[in-house]
Order: structure tokens, then C-alpha cells, then sequence
């Protein structure tokens, strides 16, 4: 299975029926299309929508709706547009249920960086630190690894998108819940070890004795 996919049907399963829920762009996105049978949540856009869907019917785009990151996008039955102002309105008031964002590091105190990539132009963090502050619940999805690198490291050498501790992480190797007391292996992907994940993490993680298997079939 891609690794992008198997991050994002991991974190499908953490969206609870009624959830209103932002997803930052790339990998993100994916996440949409693994919601588990039966549970309906309402997706958000911090650029001003409520009710998004991603991957509108071909020849169904219109340049007048589009995510945050500027992809066409579809709108369901009950959508609300409104301005941005209301739109971080929503968000900095502890309106949004979960967001979910994409990663390029976090450290052993759970502290995301994930807007400047180096040696690269980006237009800045967009939505990403107020989602980190204001949302109820953040959950990073990214790849374990970049290049060989390791992303989950003792300190964030990149600028912090946040000092909030996020919530949850998922890679396409582990699972792990940041807590006061370090980074803690909760799972392991299908067919990958402690020590696999240990080997490719570049910090300490805190192991308990009853590390599960994500319940991903593949």
C-alpha cells in the first residue's frame, strides 16, 4: 500500500460522525476519501467554507470554489461560504473539532514545524498556526522520513508553526501520542517493528508494553 494512503485510512479513523474538520493541503486531503461507512463529518476550508468536497465531478469545477491551497472543490448539500474574517472567527473561537495537517518536523515535545521549507519560495503558513492554536484536536500526518531523514527529533531545527503540543501523529510506520512526558508509541503499522520505527525516529520515544498494530487492513 502507498504510504500516503496508509496515513490517511489511519487517520480516518480518528473522525467522529457530526466532527467539523479542516484538513490542511496535500497528504491531508487523502482523508476524505477513507472516512469509515456511516460516519459523516462536515469538512472546513480556513479561506471561507463550511460543507467542502474534495475532487469535484469532472467538467464540475468552478474557478469561483476552490480549498485553501487553491484545488477545485466541490460543496454539499447545506455548504455555508462566508469571508475569512469569519472563517479564523470560527477557528481562533474553538469552533473546529479536529484539524488535520501535514508535517515537516516534530519534536520529542510535540511541537510542530510545518510551513518553511528550505531552500524553497512559500507563500507563508496560510492558516496552519491558528489551526494549531485554536483547533480542539490536531492530529500530523506526514511521512516518517525524508530522504532517509528522520522528521520526529528531539528539536525542530525549522520555525515552529506552534509552541501547542498537538495531539496525535501518524506516519506510515507509527502512530504516537505526544505527552508531557515525551513522545509515546501508541501503534505500529502492519508488518513494521518497534525497533523499525525506533531505528528511523530520531529521538526518544517512551514504549509501553502493549504497543498495538494499526487496525489498517492492506
Amino acid at each position: 500500500m502507498d504510504e500516503k494512503i496508509l496515513i490517511a485510512k489511519r487517520v480516518a479513523l480518528e473522525m467522529k460522525a457530526g466532527n467539523l474538520v479542516n484538513l490542511g493541503i496535500g497528504l491531508p486531503t487523502l482523508v476524505t476519501r477513507y472516512l469509515p461507512a456511516g460516519v459523516n463529518v462536515m469538512f472546513q476550508s480556513e479561506n471561507g467554507i463550511i460543507g467542502m468536497e474534495m475532487g469535484p465531478e469532472p467538467g464540475l469545477a468552478s474557478e469561483d470554489l476552490s480549498d485553501a491551497g487553491g484545488s477545485p472543490i466541490g460543496a454539499v448539500p447545506g455548504a455555508a461560504v462566508f469571508d475569512s474574517a469569519i472563517s479564523f472567527g470560527l477557528i481562533r473561537g474553538g469552533h473546529l473539532d479536529v484539524t488535520v495537517l501535514g508535517g515537516l518536523q516534530v519534536d520529542q515535545q510535540g511541537q510542530l514545524a510545518n510551513w518553511m521549507v528550505p531552500g524553497k519560495m512559500v507563500p507563508g503558513m496560510g492558516g496552519a498556526m491558528d489551526l494549531v492554536c485554536g483547533a480542539r484536536r490536531v492530529i500530523v500526518a506526514m511521512t516518517h522520513t525524508a530522504k532517509g531523514v528522520a522528521k520526529i527529533i528531539e528539536r525542530c531545527t525549522l520555525p515552529l508553526t506552534s509552541v501547542r503540543r498537538i495531539d496525535l501523529l501518524v506516519t506510515e510506520l507509527a502512530v504516537i501520542v505526544p505527552t508531557a512526558e515525551g513522545l509515546v508509541l501508541q501503534e505500529t503499522a502492519p508488518g513494521v517493528s518497534v525497533d523499525q520505527v525506533l531505528a528511523a525516529t530520531g529521538c526518544t520515544l517512551i514504549v509501553p508494553s502493549d504497543v498495538c498494530v494499526m487496525p489498517i487492513a492492506i
